[in-house]
């Protein structure tokens, strides 16, 4: 019976520290990837604005529905890595609230890094937006950015995108 018991703790014990490991979120650092540009000759820089909401309405201008927001900066070239020079996180005001990326990062092939806004921080607003600068050797695959908002309230849940746009100035 002593032996049965310890069996069953120790299975107990395994499977609860499986489930704290695999609910933890993988924690970016910019400063892990932070890089020198090669020569600016070799490159395109570019500028992309993604639309994001951290809150949208709901009944009425009043009331709102507070959102998570995944933002993922997709490198979409299969041999090429692009450079993250920039990036900044505006409110519904068109105020910068944060600057990401102070110094360019790498994204290599393929791959996708990502910035998590909690769905308690709603300063960016139902009008949120990030601009990112760029830069890419291979002049056909510029990088993708997507946002994901999603939120859960008892049994109503709300999940949508957005794509982020080149702009040219």
């Amino acid at each position: 019976m002593r032996l049965l018991l310890t069996c069953l703790a120790a299975v107990l014990l395994l499977t609860s520290c499986e489930r704290e490991k695999a609910s933890k979120p993988k924690d970016f650092k910019t400063s892990d990837r932070e890089t020198l540009l090669p020569p600016a000759d070799s490159l395109e820089y570019g500028k992309t604005y993604l639309p994001i909401y951290s809150h949208i309405y709901h009944v009425h201008e009043r009331r709102t529905y507070d959102l998570t927001v995944t933002v993922s900066i997709r490198n979409v070239s299969l041999s090429d890595t692009i450079f993250i020079v920039h990036g900044d996180y505006y409110n519904t005001k068109g105020d910068k609230i944060r600057e990401y990326f102070k110094k360019p990062v790498y994204v290599q092939p393929m791959e996708t890094i990502e910035i998590v806004i909690a769905e308690d921080d709603s300063e960016g607003g139902s009008g949120a937006n990030f601009v990112f600068d760029w830069a890419i050797r291979d002049r056909k695959n510029p990088p993708l950015f997507e946002a994901v908002m999603i939120s859960t309230y008892g049994e109503q849940g709300v999940s949508f995108s957005s794509r982020g746009v080149r702009i040219y100035e």
